[in-house]
């Protein structure tokens, strides 16, 4: 009898790194690296502790998605809809879900592409891996594998993905124009981005507040457009462009497919 080659075998022949599977169940490339860049402020601190993943995904992220969005965003289970939706994900495609955290919208990727796709969670937090490769258990586990590694610069050759989300975290990562780069660069032509980040308000009076509460939380402020320009910038048609609260939602879709 002939083995399929399993989710977590399948992710390992994409990568261009060499990876170690854990006992918790994800595979590894950062090693003894406890973690893969320089910590920007104190709400990445929090992501990094044990205790958040057990409440993350039903109390942190909700509580904290709504005080951003404001009252007329979406909520959780809208933005993982919307995700899907913009990326037009199909069964077979490959999609990476970056800065995964417990996994939420992995799982749902993971159902989007089935058991012949590959839906990747990808996190710096062994804490939010051990998380979520216990929420996926029994859940398209056969089309889900989760990998710790760097956001910034995700360990896969170019043109390897048909779709990446990143949502909630490129503005706490140091360097967020380099993982813009890296994710132009490890998308196939044709493929879709989504990103979920933050929009500081036009109003003079709210943009000292915003930047201020930036600052103070070490997260990156950026000004509404300024993502669809530097997407734009890397050779992406913009999709959709949506703000509520100090945040935004753009898709682009990666110029070069016939």
């Amino acid at each position: 009898m002939v083995e399929h080659p399993t989710a977590q075998d399948r992710l390992a022949e994409l990568l261009d790194a060499p990876a170690k599977t854990t006992g918790a169940g994800y595979l590894d490339v950062l090693g003894d690296a406890p973690q893969a860049g320089p910590t920007t402020g104190i709400t990445q601190r929090v992501m990094r502790t044990t205790l958040l993943p057990q409440v993350y995904e039903r109390f942190w992220r909700p509580a904290f998605g709504r005080l951003f969005k404001g009252p007329f965003g979406p909520g959780m289970a809208g933005e993982i809809r919307r995700a899907t939706e913009l990326l037009a994900l199909e069964p077979g495609r490959i999609v990476l879900d970056v800065a995964c955290g417990t996994g939420r919208f992995t799982r749902t990727f993971g159902a989007a592409t089935g058991n012949h796709g590959l839906a990747i969670g990808l996190d710096g937090a062994p804490s939010m891996l051990a998380r979520a490769v216990t929420e996926t258990t029994g859940t398209h586990e056969d089309g889900v594998a989760y990998l710790r590694a760097d956001a910034v610069e995700p360990p896969f050759p170019p043109s390897t993905v048909d779709a990446i989300c990143c949502f909630a975290a490129l503005h706490m990562f140091a360097e967020p124009e380099r993982a813009l780069d890296s994710f132009a660069r490890i998308l196939r032509p044709g493929g879709r981005v989504v990103l979920l980040t933050s929009a500081r308000r036009d109003w003079q009076p709210a943009r000292v507040v915003d930047t201020a509460g930036g600052i103070l939380s070490g997260q990156r402020m950026f000004d509404r457009g300024e993502i669809a320009a530097a997407l734009r910038a890397r050779g992406f048609r913009i999709v959709a462009e949506r703000f509520a609260g100090v945040t935004q939602i753009v898709a682009g879709e990666l110029a070069g497919a016939n």
